[in-house]
């Protein structure tokens, strides 16, 4: 997935079939070694956000990946979740 950064917050990648997808991102975390973006789709409109794992092509560009492992998704939604309990509702 490729990527495109603009100034307010929405980032444009570009999925598995070439067709450019819009998300809002809301935040960047690291957990155990790895960095996790976790993005808002913006055209959502049941506030599931998209998890995905960064990494590092060269010094210049980094691409996004999914994350097949629950544990891993589990544990930076929890990190998240605790980071914007006061600005989020969050369902169980």
């Amino acid at each position: 997935m490729a990527n495109e950064m603009e100034l307010d917050n929405i980032i444009t990648l570009q999925d598995e079939n070439g067709e450019d997808v819009r998300f809002e991102f809301l935040d960047l975390i690291e957990y155990e070694g790895g960095r996790y973006v976790v993005l808002l789709p913006e055209d959502d409109t049941d506030g599931e956000v998209i998890i995905l794992k960064v990494e590092d092509l060269n010094e210049e560009e980094e691409s996004y990946t999914g994350v097949d492992d629950d544990d891993i998704l589990n544990a930076v939604f929890a990190i998240f979740k605790e980071k914007f309990k006061d600005e989020f509702n969050f369902e169980d």
